[in-house]
């Protein structure tokens, strides 16, 4: 079973249960079960050991950074809502946002503007926006798509970001003729995906329709004030000594706080987490060297113990009402902390069983014949491969060394084929119920986290498909500018024509 299509097969059996069961924790769990079975040739003893030890534990202690972060940040969405700072915000986006569309905007701005790391964006932008979305009925559902349409394609563009790091760390020793993070950035302009979903949010939003199983979201939003979030998501009894500031604050601390965690972990400061000094005085070398793991916990502990202070300061909160948000911070995280330990355990099922040797043959027997349509291809693979696995860093960890082996350093379709490889992990990742971006997604904005999958699926393939048809320009054409306004005339083209059908069948 190593290294042929079996290995792709329990991820994909988890996601086809998931969206027949609507049923994330028992679906993930046989597909990391049925994975245990094929690494252990189906030994009792040995698929039990190998699901334990191989996959939860190993998932629970390699991902500890990230559930710690999880929890602090957990712990802050419910000292602002208990202070009342949700509320007050909520009340100022009310008298100050007068739009459904202007509320849409401002989150996709919102998401835009975070672009340090995309756990960290899914879960502030979550935060901060959801008494906004609320406030002007607009579903978690719909609310979830955007936090999630703008965590990872934001971060795959911007030069300063822990995808970036990766990327970049990815290509740093292999001999492409440019560095890590030159490679990145020429490579920015061809992800189609990424700057196309930018186009698609806009125009669906200013368009002001839905099609799929999201409008059904947005009506039931509109007419009936049933948004869709998970129980218990709404907030409290809102305390009214609460200030926007005081929710303002909280979240400019997170950031200022992640953003110097993450650089003093990668070594900005003088030495890195490592013992190294090579990125001393170096902002973008700090955070590509950078664990984000580490970081965001180091940055949120600080802007934890801050926002205590201050609250407890203010005196809208007691020291012992503060400390009863801890339990509550845990218990709204339990959700996305189990989904993502499955989902982690079902990417080491995989990985064990060869999924990257399967997909690097497939592509080396494809380099021969379609040379100019090569970046659609690789667009394509590496949307079923992160689609399958959940993870976009593991898809260009396999994919980069294979474009780079593929292209000589002269050929100008290098950059295409490289661009083409991280926007189709994206697009994979956007797609799949056990990415840990999505899950996030559904955390941030506290909905189900299948019915944010179901919702945002039919949005996703759109950009993906207009995307497809770019990358198949871009092989002849090689002009990123060229390309672009076809893809972005693609998409707006496209909207129109689902609005169309979609109105024809309403009448």
């Amino acid at each position: 079973m190593y290294g042929t299509f079996w290995a792709l097969v329990p991820p994909i059996l988890a996601i086809v249960l998931a969206l027949i069961t609507k049923e994330a924790y028992s679906s993930l769990f046989i597909g990391v079960l049925v994975g245990a079975l094929f690494c252990a040739n189906f030994a009792p003893v040995a698929t039990l050991d190998a699901a334990l030890n191989d996959g939860f534990i190993a998932a629970i202690a390699d991902n500890a950074g990230i559930f710690l972060f999880l929890v602090i940040l957990g712990i802050i969405v419910a000292l602002v809502n208990a202070s009342g700072g949700s509320a007050a915000f909520g009340r100022w986006a009310e008298k100050n946002i007068k739009t459904r569309v202007g509320a849409a905007l401002a989150t996709f701005v919102l998401g835009i503007l975070i672009f340090i790391d995309d756990y960290f964006n899914c879960l502030t932008v979550g935060s901060v926006m959801r008494p906004v979305t609320d406030s002007h009925k607009i579903s978690r559902a719909k609310l979830a798509y955007i936090i999630d349409a703008t965590a990872a394609p934001v971060c795959m563009i911007a030069p300063i970001s822990s995808w970036a790091a990766a990327v970049s760390g990815v290509a740093a020793d292999l001999d492409a003729g440019f560095s890590g993070i030159e490679l990145f950035i020429r490579a920015i302009p061809y992800n189609f995906y990424s700057l196309l979903t930018f186009v698609f949010i806009i125009a669906l939003t200013l368009m002001k329709f839905d099609y799929g199983p999201m409008r059904m979201h947005e009506m039931s939003a509109q007419l009936n004030g049933h948004l869709g979030g998970l129980e218990n998501s709404e907030d409290e009894n809102a305390n009214p000594k609460g200030k926007v500031i005081d929710l303002i604050l909280p979240v400019v601390t997170l950031i200022i706080a992640c953003t110097i965690g993450m650089i003093y972990v990668g070594g900005f400061f003088g030495v890195d987490a490592w013992g190294g000094t090579d990125c001393a005085g170096d902002f973008i070398g700090a955070f590509g060297n950078t664990d984000a793991f580490v970081g965001l916990p180091w940055g949120g502990i600080i802007a934890l113990v801050l926002t205590v202070i201050y609250l407890c300061a203010r005196r809208v909160l007691s020291f012992k009402e503060a400390m009863a948000c801890v339990p509550k911070g845990f218990i709204a995280m339990v959700p996305p902390i189990t989904i993502l330990t499955m989902a982690v355990s079902l990417k080491t099922m995989t990985s064990t069983l060869g999924a990257a040797e399967f997909v690097r043959d497939m592509m080396m027997g494809a380099s021969a014949g379609l040379y100019s349509m090569l970046p659609a291809v690789i667009f394509v693979v590496a949307c079923v491969l992160a689609f399958a696995s959940g993870t976009s860093w593991g898809t260009f960890g396999i994919l980069i060394p294979i474009v780079t082996a593929i292209f000589p350093a002269s050929s100008s379709l290098l950059i295409i084929g490289i661009s083409a490889c991280c926007a189709g992990a994206v697009c994979g990742d956007h797609c799949s119920p056990i990415s840990d971006t999505t899950i996030m997604a559904s955390a941030g904005a506290q909905v189900d986290h299948l019915k944010h999958v179901s919702t945002q699926l039919p949005y996703a393939i759109t950009v993906a498909a207009v995307s497809f048809v770019t990358y198949i320009v871009a092989g002849f054409v090689q002009n990123a500018i060229i390309c672009l306004v076809i893809g972005a005339v693609l998409t707006v083209g496209t909207l129109f024509v689902i609005r169309s059908v979609e109105s024809k069948k309403a009448a």
